[in-house]
């Protein structure tokens, strides 16, 4: 299904929710939603499954106007952020209920169908269960199943995985990337998580304010922001941007702090940017090319798993560093943080991009 969005607004007891929003979802493409709380992608998700309709503007499916048109009357499958099942069904019976409403499958196709997508999810040993005597992990499974049963041509999933712990989102994320991967259901996934605009892959809009900021490959996103609103929502831990001088002789971040301009920068006429510089992109050892240098004072230290976050003050800005390892700082102590200034992104007056660094192989710490 080819699902087209032309300049789609919606406002809801006077209060504008969605601005002029254009989007073209491509057949079996998968497209991620990535936005803070209250950004307007649960708005955009039900305007595409026909639960709104929008205040302006028209949705097309494969060239027809279905702006109007009821959801009972599309062909859309949606899994929220809350475990929706069906409580006094067995959860043979939760995945198997679309496919009954249907009345279009013999209960052997049914049954066929069922056994095949619980064996996807990796359930089907709980079929003949009750919700709630599942875990959260596994009821999110038995959500995933009934939307996934339906082979509806748009599946559109709302934060599935937010309400789950740190292993079972990990453990699922890395599932439905496979599943996704291989059919031909045009997907969107909403998310307030980085991480996953980067994990599936397919392409990413980025919505803030019920503003549509950017929508193109998703890794394209994150190496090119196009403002400076776009590479705040495309970092965890937050980007660091510290206002800078670029002149001819450097970029000058505080009156101890200049450094020789990196290649991209080279090119700019000389003012006053914001610079910036991701959490890992910065370390406490200096690396080949790491030509920025400030000292700092640690004002926090948090350990986040495998990595340390670092909170370290210069001056009237603050640092975040991503380091690798479980590190111990002392509130006060003195550190020196280094970065490539190849790697920072330059934003003008109004918040555009500038000048970005040339993209580098995707890492494992994304650059």
């Amino acid at each position: 299904m080819r699902l087209t969005l032309e300049n789609v607004s919606k406002v809801v007891d006077g209060h504008p929710h969605l601005y002029g929003i254009d989007l073209d979802l491509e057949p079996g493409s998968f497209s991620v939603l990535l936005g803070p709380t209250q950004a307007g992608k649960t708005s955009l998700l039900r305007l595409m499954a026909g639960l709104d309709r929008p205040s302006a503007g028209r949705i097309l499916e494969d060239g027809r106007d279905i702006t109007s048109l009821n959801v009972r009357k599309r062909n859309v499958a949606m899994v929220y952020q809350e475990f929706v099942n069906y409580p006094s069904f067995t959860v043979y019976e939760n995945i198997a209920a679309p496919l009954r409403l249907a009345r279009r499958l013999s209960p052997r196709e049914i049954d066929a169908k069922v056994r095949a997508t619980a064996e996807t999810m990796h359930i089907e040993r709980l079929l003949e269960r009750l919700p709630a005597e599942l875990s959260g992990g596994q009821q999110q499974r038995v959500a995933l199943a009934r939307a996934l049963v339906k082979e509806a041509p748009l599946l559109l999933l709302d934060e599935p995985l937010v309400n789950l712990d740190y292993k079972l989102r990990e453990e699922l994320r890395s599932e439905l990337r496979q599943i996704f991967g291989r059919g031909a259901t045009t997907v969107v996934y909403a998310t307030t998580e980085p991480a996953e605009g980067l994990l599936f892959g397919g392409r990413t809009g980025v919505l803030d304010e019920g503003r549509l900021l950017q929508y193109g490959p998703g890794l394209e996103v994150y190496h090119r922001p196009a403002t400076l609103r776009v590479s705040e929502v495309f970092s965890d831990p937050p980007i660091n941007l510290v206002r800078a001088s670029i002149g001819p002789d450097g970029c000058r971040l505080s009156p101890s702090v200049s450094f020789p301009l990196a290649r991209h920068m080279r090119s700019l006429p000389p003012g006053d940017y914001r610079v910036g510089v991701r959490a890992n992109q910065i370390d406490i050892a200096p690396r080949s090319g790491d030509l920025g240098t400030v000292r700092a004072t640690v004002e926090l230290a948090e350990i986040n798993g495998s990595e340390t976050f670092i909170h370290a003050r210069h001056g009237d800005f603050t640092l975040i560093a991503s380091l690798e390892g479980v590190r111990e700082f002392a509130l006060g102590e003195s550190v020196s943080l280094h970065f490539d200034p190849e790697r920072l992104f330059v934003f003008d007056g109004a918040g555009r991009l500038a000048a970005g660094p040339a993209p580098r192989a995707q890492a494992s710490r994304s650059g």
